[in-house]
C-alpha cells in the first residue's frame, strides 16, 4: 500500500514538473497575465508533490518510543503546507492582474498558448481523477489533497481557455487581468479549503465518515453478550486508525471470557479496515438491575428484569461516556 503510494506521487511530482516547464514556456510567448495564474499554480504542484513525496514515505514509517502513534498525522501537515501555497499563489496572482491592468503588455500568439494549455490541463485532469480515486482507495489524504489540487488546476485551466478565447476573439486585452483576478479567488476558496481540512485533521477534529463505518462494523459483527458499547473515540491519522472504547460484558464472566470477547471484537475492527488499526478496549461488568432491560442474552442465569429494549447502536449514543441505560431507546 505505501508503495503505491510513493509511485503515484511521484509519477505526480515528475508530471508536474514538466507542465510548469509548459505553462512558463506558455506565458512566456503570450505575456498573458491570466496564463500566469495557471503557470504560479504549477509551481504550488511541483512544490507539493515534493512535500507530499516526503510525508508518504514518512507516514509509511512504524511508531516508535517517540511517536507512538505513528507518523500519519504528517499527512494533515502536508495538505496544510499544499494549501497555503496555493493560498500564497492566489495572492500573488491579485496583485500581478491589478499591475498589468493599469500597466498592460501587449498580447501574442493567444492561439499557441490556449493549445499549450489545453494539453496541460487536460493531462493534469486524468492525473487528478486518477490520485483521488487512489487516494481514497488507500486513504490517503495526502494523494487526496494532490488529486483535489490537479482537478481544481484542470478546472481553471480549462475556463481560463474560456477566457483567452473571448480576449482572443473580441480584442479587448483588458480582459486578461480581470479574468486573472477571478481565478485568483477560486483558487484562494480551493486553498482554504485544504487549509481547513489539514487543521481539522490536526486538531483531531470529529470525522464522521471514520465514525460511521466503526459504527456500521460493530453493528454487522454484534453478539448478544456484548451487551453495551459507550465512550466510544474513532481517530484517522492518515492511513491509520485508531479506536478506543467501553464495552459492556456480563460481570459473571471469568477473565479468559472477557479477554476472549474483547479479542473477537478487536479482530472485527481489524479486518475491516485496509490499513493500520490499533483498537483499546475497555471492559466493563454489567450492573443487574439497570442492563437487564437491554441486554439481549436470552438464556441468562442472573436476569432479574425482563428485556424490553434493544438499543439500536449509533455514532451519536455510542460516543456518549455513560452505559446506555441512562438513555433507554424504547422499540
Amino acid at each position: 500500500m505505501e508503495r503505491e503510494k510513493t509511485i503515484w506521487i511521484r509519477i505526480s511530482f515528475i508530471v508536474s514538473f514538466v507542465l510548469l516547464i509548459i505553462k512558463f514556456y506558455s506565458y512566456y510567448i503570450t505575456n498573458s497575465t491570466a496564463i500566469l495564474t495557471d503557470a504560479l499554480e504549477s509551481i504550488v504542484n511541483v512544490v507539493a508533490a515534493g512535500f507530499a513525496t516526503y510525508s508518504i514515505y514518512l507516514s509509511s514509517k512504524p511508531r516508535d518510543e517517540n511517536h507512538p502513534y505513528g507518523h500519519g498525522k504528517i499527512e494533515f501537515f502536508s495538505a496544510g503546507v499544499e494549501g497555503t501555497l496555493i493560498i500564497l499563489a492566489g495572492l500573488f496572482i491579485i496583485y500581478q492582474s491589478i499591475y498589468s491592468f493599469f500597466f498592460p503588455s501587449t498580447l501574442d500568439n493567444l492561439f499557441e498558448g490556449i493549445l499549450l494549455i489545453t494539453i496541460s490541463g487536460t493531462v493534469n485532469g486524468v492525473l487528478g481523477l486518477i490520485l483521488q480515486r487512489r487516494g481514497k482507495s488507500l486513504n490517503s489524504i495526502t494523494l487526496e489533497a494532490s488529486g483535489k489540487h490537479l482537478m481544481t488546476d484542470t478546472l481553471t485551466s480549462f475556463l481560463l481557455i474560456l477566457g483567452v478565447l473571448v480576449i482572443l476573439v473580441t480584442g479587448y486585452q483588458f480582459l486578461d487581468s480581470i479574468i486573472a483576478v477571478i481565478f485568483s479567488f477560486y483558487i484562494l476558496f480551493s486553498g482554504y479549503g485544504l487549509v481547513r481540512k489539514s487543521v481539522a485533521g490536526l486538531m483531531d477534529e470529529l470525522d464522521p465518515t471514520a465514525i460511521d463505518s466503526t459504527v456500521k462494523t460493530i453493528n454487522q459483527k454484534r453478539k448478544p453478550s456484548w451487551i453495551d458499547i459507550h465512550n466510544m473515540r474513532v481517530q484517522q491519522y492518515g492511513g491509520d486508525r485508531h479506536i478506543d472504547l467501553h464495552l459492556t460484558l456480563p460481570y459473571y464472566y471469568d477473565l479468559k471470557q472477557v479477554h476472549d470477547e474483547v479479542e473477537e471484537l478487536e479482530h472485527a475492527l481489524e479486518d475491516a479496515w485496509p490499513g493500520i488499526m490499533e483498537v483499546f478496549v475497555h471492559a466493563d461488568p454489567c450492573i443487574p438491575d439497570k442492563c437487564c432491560h437491554y441486554c439481549q442474552i436470552i438464556d441468562c442465569h442472573v436476569r432479574k428484569i425482563p428485556i424490553d429494549t434493544k438499543i439500536e447502536w449509533t455514532s451519536l449514543n455510542m460516543s456518549k461516556n455513560q452505559k446506555h441505560y441512562h438513555d433507554i431507546i424504547k422499540q
